[in-house]
């Protein structure tokens, strides 16, 4: 017999697994944007520099810019300018789409404290746990992502 405790835990457990498993329709922007922001405006500059399991700096309106669709926001007028000058070495890989769902060839929406940067590369997940299940599945999950990605949006 399930309980009403029991039943919660199995939809809980079940929520992500099946908010994964959606296929991005062809409107779904090349950028994951949350608030009208990339990242949910957190400075993608600043990842690079931030300790496995820190909190996100949180960008400024004073420091944004405009690409690929999307606005992003920075901590600083310098971080603004290294995007700028190399977008592709800053940007979540998959458009900040969650990387654990793009190895499964599906797209989820990622928070900006669930985050990697592995080989150079940013990665974001839907959640912390997504993001624990993502980690023990490296480098795997790499190579299926970046197969499965050209294609799952646009």
């Amino acid at each position: 017999m399930l309980t009403r405790r029991t039943t919660l835990g199995l939809m809980a457990a079940a929520a992500p697994v099946a908010f994964l498993a959606t296929r991005a329709s062809a409107s779904e922007p090349e950028i994951f944007q949350s608030d009208g922001l990339a990242i949910g405006g957190a400075d993608p500059v600043a990842y690079f520099d931030l300790a496995e399991d820190a909190d996100p700096v949180i960008g400024s309106a004073d420091h944004t810019l405009d690409w690929s669709g999307a606005t992003w926001q920075f901590a600083s007028a310098e971080n603004r300018a290294a995007f700028e000058a190399n977008p592709s070495a800053y940007a979540p890989a998959y458009g900040g789409y969650c990387a654990y769902a793009a190895a499964r060839g599906t797209v989820a929406s990622t928070v900006p404290e669930a985050w990697s940067v592995v080989d150079g590369r940013l990665f974001l997940n839907y959640s912390i746990r997504i993001r624990r299940r993502w980690l023990r599945e490296l480098p795997e999950a790499i190579t299926l992502g970046d197969e499965n990605w050209p294609g799952l949006v646009g």
